[in-house]
């Protein structure tokens, strides 16, 4: 049988470089499907999707809310011909009731060790409308490397600088941050993979360049050395969400390559200014994170928030809006307080206004998110910041022996289509 896999566009952040990073879901959820299932695939950022062939399924892979809108477009033009789909992915687990809508099925949860049934039993004719594996979590030991196989990779490049790929080395997580969805859909406990299972599927990736994409590495203090022990001798460079702020973890996480780390700045402390000194003090850039329109933000606030970012020497900075996505725990305190404008999935990306702010309205804080963006790159542009940042990368790489030119495109005729 021949399964098609769809990984459908999202509107990306106005403010943002334009670049595609190779997906993380489908080459997690490719490694699942039983090798006797003839699979191709589709990332739509980077490649034409046609819609005209004839799969015997269509497996529609979305993570973003924002990209939910277009996975239903594509799931009910297959379905008007009559070929089934099925979706996954944290953008199906999240809207679950309006995913069934436009499927054959859902599968929701994790898919090691279980897809393999699904697939016996769409042959058999009996496809489930869902399968719900949601807090029912697989063996790590289970979790393999990622099917990148799949992947066209010399279309993951920017203006001729090899992207990232993406990996991880744990799922779940033991926080409770109030605008993430994490603990609905992965749980509150951490779940760490076999360390040298990670380090197997490191050392296979034809790419020198990774982020590790768990939601945080600390978590566990003991499991996090040995890992950056273990990762030391690949000479990877890697990016990841925060690690540790601990001299015996910073000088490991440097030791074993640690290009950059994103931060997420939430207040002008002295904390967080020490963090990030001790992060550059080690040769580690820093991408600071920020949401803007927090109950305590009122104009006065974001702009000072804003001067601060400048003054700490962050070498890239990520400008978003609270976002109240569904099953988060700002979700539920903005629904209580009527505080949800509307729900036009599409919009929900980050970078519009969705909510009413407590100190503010809805077009002042849209304004000072676009002000926040202008202000921090005034003295450099976005594309100058993060290739000063990619530099240091490939500084990093001729240093040891490991630099290698991106593979450049040869698909360069196509033109991503405008979103619908």
């Amino acid at each position: 049988m021949h399964m098609k896999l769809i990984y459908p566009r999202w509107p990306k952040l106005k403010n943002q470089p334009e670049f595609h990073l190779p997906p993380h879901g489908p080459v997690c959820f490719a490694a699942t499907v039983p090798t006797d299932v003839t699979l191709t695939f589709c990332d739509e950022h980077v490649q034409p999707l046609d819609l005209n062939d004839s799969p015997d399924l269509v497996a529609i892979s979305a993570m973003l809310t924002c990209q939910m809108p277009r996975a239903w477009a594509i799931a009910d033009q297959y379905r008007a011909r009559g070929i089934p789909v099925i979706f996954g992915g944290i953008g199906a687990m999240l809207h679950r009731e309006e995913t069934r809508a436009h499927a054959d099925a859902v599968f929701l949860g994790e898919a090691e060790g279980r897809f393999g049934a699904v697939i016996a039993d769409f042959k058999a004719g009996r496809l489930q409308k869902e399968y719900d594996y949601l807090m029912d979590f697989p063996d790590t030991r289970l979790i393999g490397p990622a099917r990148r196989s799949i992947l066209q990779r010399e279309l993951y490049n920017f203006r001729g600088v090899q992207m990232v790929d993406l990996v991880h080395a744990s799922r779940g997580c033991r926080f409770n941050c109030f605008p993430c969805c994490t603990p609905f859909l992965g749980g509150r406990r951490f779940r760490p993979r076999p360390v040298e299972r990670v380090i197997e599927e490191l050392a296979g990736i034809d790419n020198n360049r990774l982020f590790i994409v768990d939601n945080s590495l600390a978590q566990d203090d003991a499991w996090e050395k040995e890992l950056f022990r273990a990762m030391a001798p690949l000479k990877k460079k890697w990016i990841s969400h925060p690690i540790k702020d601990d001299d015996e973890i910073l000088d490991l996480a440097a030791k074993a390559g640690c290009w950059y780390v994103y931060q997420a700045v939430v207040d002008t402390s002295d904390c967080i200014r020490q963090r990030v000194r001790r992060l550059k003090d080690r040769g580690i850039g820093v991408e600071g994170t920020i949401i803007l329109g927090m109950d305590d933000h009122d104009e006065d606030y974001i702009k000072r928030l804003v001067d601060f970012l400048m003054d700490i020497d962050l070498d890239l900075a990520e400008f978003t809006v609270l976002t109240p996505f569904l099953h988060s725990p700002i979700r539920a305190q903005l629904e209580r307080e009527n505080r949800i404008l509307h729900n036009r999935w599409e919009e929900y990306t980050g970078g519009t206004v969705v909510y009413r702010p407590a100190k503010m309205s809805p077009e002042k804080l849209q304004d000072l998110y676009e002000y926040a963006w202008r202000a921090f790159y005034s003295d450099a542009s976005k594309e100058v910041k993060m290739g000063r940042l990619y530099m240091k990368v490939i500084q990093k790489e001729q240093a040891d022996g490991t630099y290698r030119p991106a593979r450049l495109s040869r698909d360069r005729g196509w033109k991503k289509p405008p979103v619908t």
